[in-house]
């Protein structure tokens, strides 16, 4: 069992509880997520299994698109409705415009501060483990983008806003200073991703569905489908799997190797007429 499986994460569930679940239906222990999604939030959760466990290291890198609530006049050591609250204040009355507007601040690339509450390490120790010990440990920023910042809809005490960011981006951190910025203080109160790369929540199965055989592996080359596909001889399909370099007449750039029999080989980049391989998806035989 091999592929990538596009799951709808319950609230309630971390990521890893995810995976666990899984390896249970599937009877396969080789199985990874790109991605981490808190247990308030729902939506796409890329998994992958099998070999396919080899290509996680490039789905993290994508940028992910999220519909998020925003409570404003609230503030919470978590940065998210599930923590304790730290601050309540009325919240000012604002006009529509004027919340676009503060929204507009907060589009491209901007340094970001990770909250307390994240598994980013400072000095060898999960910034978690460290606020749940009452502890404050600083924190450096770290740089984000936010590709797309909408408003979908707008109340006095509450907003929905669709996002698309960049890896490392932490919605709830965006919520918290979008607060700030008003004056009133917020926190993220639900979280929904909805893409990830190439890959949307509209295709996506329950983990009923998965326990109940009601779903679809993607193939792994489909996380690489931005890159032109190549077949190659029968020749140099031994050298690469017997780990020998070869030419190739393709232009530079990177490449999906295909083999004699159509399968997936290698993710590949051609350079300067030589073939440099980055990783491989073949089955390895004894």
């Amino acid at each position: 069992m091999n592929g990538i499986l596009l799951v709808d994460k319950p609230s309630g569930w971390t990521s890893n509880d995810v995976v666990q679940k899984l390896r249970g239906i599937l009877k396969e222990r080789r199985i990874g997520h790109a991605g981490t999604l808190d247990p308030l939030a729902t939506g796409l959760l890329t998994v992958f299994v099998g070999r396919a466990t080899r290509a996680v290291e490039y789905a993290e890198g994508d940028r992910k698109r999220y519909t998020a609530a925003l409570r404003l006049g609230m503030v919470t050591d978590t940065l998210d409705i599930t923590g304790t609250v730290l601050k309540e204040q009325p919240v000012p009355a604002i006009a529509e415009q004027d919340f676009l507007s503060v929204l507009d601040r907060f589009r491209g690339p901007q340094m970001q501060i990770p909250p307390m509450y994240s598994a980013v390490k400072v000095n060898g120790r999960r910034l978690y483990q460290l606020a749940r010990r009452g502890e404050e440990a600083e924190r450096k920023p770290r740089r984000i983008e936010i590709f797309s910042l909408e408003l979908k809809t707008f109340h006095p005490e509450e907003a929905v806003l669709d996002i698309c960011c960049s890896k490392g981006t932490y919605i709830r951190s965006l919520c918290h200073d979008i607060g700030t910025a008003i004056g009133c203080g917020a926190c993220m109160s639900a979280l929904r991703r909805t893409e990830a790369g190439f890959f949307n929540v509209e295709n996506a199965c329950t983990l009923e569905q998965i326990a109940a055989g009601d779903y679809c592996l993607l193939p792994v080359e489909s996380l690489f489908s931005d890159c032109p596909a190549a077949n190659i001889s029968v020749r140099d399909e031994y050298r690469l799997r017997n780990g020998q370099t070869f030419a190739s007449e393709l232009p530079d750039g990177r490449y999906r190797l295909y083999g004699n029999c159509g399968e997936f080989l290698a993710l590949a980049e051609v350079l300067s007429g030589q073939v440099q391989i980055k990783k491989r998806f073949y089955e390895v035989t004894t």
